[in-house]
C-alpha cells in the first residue's frame, strides 16, 4: 500500500508556529525505546539557541567549539588556538559523556587556510591512527575573533 497523500496548507504570518516533532534541544524523550534511542542532551547553559552537543542513538553532535578560553576570549597564536578550540571539544563531548576517543569526524573551519598544516599535525598529537574523517574550510569571520572553530560527530564505542 502507498503512503497517505501529503496536502498542502497555506501559511499566514499571523498563524502561531507549528510545535516541533520528537525531542527538542535541553530535554530526552519519554522513552529510550523509541526509534531515537539513547538520547540525551546537554545541561550546559547557552545564551544561543541550540544545544553545544546532543546525543542521540550512540552518536554524538558537537557545535562549533571555539579557539576561545574559558572566559569567551580568542586565544592568539596558531597553536594555542587549536589547543585551546579541541579543549572546547573535549568539554562539550564530556555534557553527553563521551570522549575524543569516541570522535569520528570533524570539520574545522578556519580564517585562514594556511593553518591548515600546523592543524595537520595538532591533529596527528590528539588522534590516535586511524584518525577521524576531516573537513577543512576556510571562512571569512568567526564569532568572537576566534580563529579556529571545530565541530564533530562521535560514536560511543
Amino acid at each position: 500500500m502507498g503512503s497517505p497523500p501529503v496536502t498542502a496548507r497555506t501559511v499566514h504570518p499571523d498563524d502561531p508556529p507549528t510545535p516541533m516533532k520528537g525531542p527538542t534541544p535541553m530535554t530526552a524523550p519519554a522513552s529510550i525505546d523509541s526509534a531515537a534511542t539513547d538520547t540525551a542532551a546537554t545541561e550546559q547553559a547557552t545564551a544561543h539557541p541550540y544545544s553545544p552537543a546532543f546525543a542521540v542513538a550512540g552518536f554524538g553532535f558537537v557545535s562549533g567549539a571555539l579557539s576561545v578560553d574559558e572566559n569567551g576570549v580568542a586565544v592568539p597564536g596558531v597553536e594555542a588556538a587549536l589547543d585551546a578550540a579541541m579543549a572546547r571539544l573535549g568539554e562539550r563531548l564530556a555534557t553527553i559523556d563521551m570522549t575524543l576517543s569516541d570522535v569520528v569526524k570533524t570539520t574545522y573551519f578556519v580564517t585562514d587556510v594556511s593553518l591548515r598544516d600546523a592543524a595537520n599535525r595538532h591533529y596527528e598529537s590528539v588522534f590516535d591512527a586511524p584518525r577521524p574523517a576531516r573537513s577543512f574550510v576556510e571562512v571569512a569571520a568567526l564569532p568572537y575573533g576566534a580563529t579556529v572553530e571545530i565541530e564533530a560527530i562521535a560514536h560511543a564505542s
